[in-house]
């Protein structure tokens, strides 16, 4: 039986939902387990970003789905910024003030690339500009340990619950807009914002701080992932860019958690 095109977006909701609701519970119990590296490599995949892009690929042609991709990376550097904003706040301040900068400098960076005309070229030196003024502050953050938690019998509906609320942004809004719009909507910080509103307020500002700060190192790959997709899609058709996209993040975290096990 072939599903019918008008049930597509609802479609792709329940599939963003259940996988970006799935790893943020996963990634939290990771964090709280294993570490904020390794909670951070996994909230740093294409979670929420993948299932947005399948389905794109779905209702749009390969050239389409390359535009997208390079107005995703010029938006990458919005979602560093996020990151940046976000760290450096939660260090000595609470949660609401410490998520509403880090919100804003998204939202105005964001919106401030998405109106440009980006080339590749130009893309890529945007993000190398801004990693390169993040990573050191990250690497300097990124040091705190996640404080062991009592877990409560309503943590993971809650946490679901949460996500819940951020997710299906790109299947409201991406059937009325470009691809400009489509790739900024694809790459909001979904999973992160979600990761922030649960652990603040259970672990402290620091320690999620050093979450977020390990996943900054994520977003180089996550980056990688959108120039391969930008250049393979026309050449290769949607899939097979996008199953080479996702192989660089998977293959970049692991990387970087076999680097961080030989040089703690």
């Amino acid at each position: 039986m072939i599903l019918s095109p008008e049930y597509l977006p609802w479609l792709e909701f329940a599939i963003r939902l259940v996988a970006t609701a799935s790893m943020v519970v996963v990634a939290t119990w990771a964090a709280e387990r294993s570490g904020p590296l390794v909670g951070a490599l996994i909230a740093t995949l294409p979670i929420s970003a993948g299932p947005a892009y399948i389905f794109v690929a779905v209702a749009h042609d390969p050239a389409f789905i390359a535009q997208a991709a390079l107005a995703s990376l010029a938006v990458n550097a919005a979602t560093i910024s996020f990151m940046l904003a976000y760290v450096v706040m939660a260090q000595k301040r609470g949660l609401i003030l410490s998520y509403s900068v880090a919100f804003v400098s998204w939202v105005a960076i964001g919106y401030l690339v998405q109106s440009l005309d980006w080339s590749l070229p130009a893309a890529i030196a945007l993000n190398v500009a801004v990693t390169a003024l993040a990573l050191p502050i990250a690497q300097r953050l990124a040091t705190h340990k996640m404080p062991a938690a009592q877990r409560r019998w309503y943590d993971v509906p809650f946490r679901a619950g949460l996500v819940a609320c951020f997710v299906c942004i790109v299947v409201a809004l991406s059937a009325h807009v470009g691809p400009a719009i489509t790739g900024m909507l694809a790459v909001f910080p979904i999973v992160l914002s979600s990761l922030i509103l649960i652990l603040q307020p259970r672990a402290g500002g620091v320690a999620t701080a050093s979450l977020i700060a390990h996943g900054m190192f994520g977003t180089v790959g996550f980056g990688t992932s959108l120039i391969v997709l930008h250049l393979a899609a026309p050449a290769f058709g949607s899939g097979l860019a996008l199953g080479a996209a996702l192989a660089v993040c998977i293959g970049w975290n692991l990387a970087l958690l076999a680097l961080r096990r030989v040089r703690p």
